[in-house]
């Protein structure tokens, strides 16, 4: 019997809320950034000469198994979906964490898993345990679907500088998209330059990689799809990033006006902050309903996802921003100081605004995926 098409059936509805697996994975990654991942520590790397924390990713994956959640389990991977992993992601956000994730588990992952073919699939299986860290070689800011770097391979060599690349200082494998193909290079042979920028981000640092020759193999035959496919995995599922982040700001703010007291009274109990403050949790609010929606639409495969990444984009990025300056206007003198942790959030929401395409690219898509041009 057919149900009548103006009521969907209810295998066909979605449910955006977490399930009991989800549940249960937030409060084990959370205990462990708890116990690795402090804001002072954090705050001291940045100034460090080494601003990844390996012993954090090591502990992420070898110890846990994270970085192959996209991974099927034939490669080596966890077979989980992209909404366990915008939980990991909802998490890292919230303490900054300064590990190549989202770069290598998700945008190096998602890229590979769209080619055929062993090399792509020996790729996947390295990548899959965390010993290995795989970032595509493309600006942070480039939208799914933007132009490629320009690197020519003549052969099996490639030519070419690309600037801009986040977390190539950590990585063992760089994925480099050319006309020719997609290539897979070994960070550490001859012939590959990687020179950090300096970024707004300390977190996620920058990096200029430039291949003088380098020997690599081909992994895929054609770029254009397969990285279009990573970098919209990336762009949905950084809104999760994104939200994790809104809300240690709000919860953090929410707390610093419940203790800080002027006239006797607590200032989150003036109404004019409280008025802020329902604005700020109205907005974490609607976060969670798009980074939900982006990652249960990239899970289930659906024809949407364009859809859904590029809305999760136009609202998450400036909403975040917003919600991280109030966070810091805020607390005050003290968030103004380089020891309070606050500054860290918002240079990633600031970052994140850009990353992987502007708020304002992704309105645009966003009108012409759903007919809706400019007047």
């Amino acid at each position: 019997m057919s149900t009548p098409t103006t009521q969907p059936s209810q295998s066909a509805q979605r449910d955006l809320l977490y399930s009991e697996d989800e549940e249960a994975l937030r409060p084990v990654v959370r205990g462990l950034l708890a116990d690795h991942c402090d804001t002072t520590s954090v705050l001291a790397r940045t100034e460090s000469a080494e601003p990844h924390d390996r012993e954090l990713w090591k502990a992420l994956t070898d110890g846990m198994g994270l970085a192959g959640l996209l991974v099927p389990e034939d490669l080596g991977g966890q077979g989980a979906t992209h909404r366990e992993a915008a939980v990991v992601l909802e998490e890292l956000g919230r303490a900054v964490a300064p590990v190549p994730y989202l770069t290598s588990a998700v945008i190096a992952t998602e890229t590979l898993l769209a080619c055929d073919g062993d090399a792509a699939r020996e790729l996947l299986g390295a990548l899959a345990t965390g010993r290995t860290i795989g970032v595509l070689t493309v600006p942070l800011a480039t939208a799914p679907g933007g132009a490629l770097p320009d690197v020519r391979a003549e052969g099996e060599a490639l030519h070419g500088s690309v600037t801009g690349v986040a977390d190539a200082v950590a990585a063992d494998v760089l994925l480099v998209p050319t006309s020719a193909g997609l290539f897979a290079v070994d960070a550490a042979q001859d012939g590959v330059t990687v020179a950090p920028q300096t970024s707004l981000d300390l977190t996620r640092p920058l990096a200029t990689v430039t291949f003088e020759g380098a020997r690599a193999r081909v992994v895929g035959p054609e770029s254009g799809a397969a990285v279009r496919r990573g970098l919209r995995a990336g762009a949905g599922l950084l809104t999760s990033e994104q939200l994790g982040l809104a809300d240690w700001c709000l919860t953090e703010t929410v707390r610093h006006t419940k203790e800080r007291h002027q006239f006797n009274r607590p200032v989150g109990s003036f109404q004019a902050l409280k008025h802020r403050l329902a604005q700020l949790w109205l907005e974490v609010v609607n976060m969670r309903a798009v980074a939900r929606n982006a990652a249960d639409t990239l899970a289930a495969g659906g024809d949407d996802a364009d859809v859904a990444a590029a809305l999760a984009q136009a609202f998450a990025s400036p909403a975040t921003v917003h919600i991280a300056e109030e966070a810091l206007q805020l607390h005050g003198g003290i968030g103004m100081t380089w020891e309070h942790p606050v500054h860290l959030y918002l240079k990633r929401a600031k970052a994140d605004s850009i990353a992987l395409g502007t708020v304002g690219r992704h309105r645009e898509e966003l009108a012409a995926l759903v007919n809706l041009p400019a007047p």
